[in-house]
């Protein structure tokens, strides 16, 4: 199976609805937000995204459990349920997008009503 590739993964949550690029940090690290708030850290030179895993760092631990290898905590942010994950590393297609999904839908049920898409 073909790894979802870094372009690819950047055009999947671009197309999220209200999903805007932004780049805090400089031209290293591409952060997606909806509604003014990031729901994907995407490591342009490491090829990692660090998403909303869970509700805590707890939650978020199922994922980093089943693939030790290829997700770990979030600095900073991993009590809060963010974990990052490496890209081409064991964890399928599938999981990375659901994770994405899980994410984005976690951030935009937070939003105010009046800020989601």
């Amino acid at each position: 199976m073909a790894a979802v590739t870094l372009d690819e993964l950047i055009a999947y949550c671009g197309a999220k609805p209200g999903a805007e690029e932004t780049y805090p940090w400089g031209d290293e690290e591409l952060v997606c937000k909806v509604g003014g708030k990031a729901f994907a850290f995407i490591g342009l030179t490491g090829h990692t995204v660090g998403l909303k895993c869970g509700v805590d760092a707890e939650a978020a631990g199922e994922w980093r459990d089943r693939y030790p290898d290829d997700i770990a905590i979030s600095g900073y942010i991993g009590r809060y349920g963010w974990n990052t994950v490496r890209l081409k590393g064991s964890v399928p297609d599938d999981d990375l997008l659901e994770l994405v999904d899980q994410s984005y839908d976690a951030i935009v049920a937070k939003l105010p009503k009046r800020k989601r898409p």
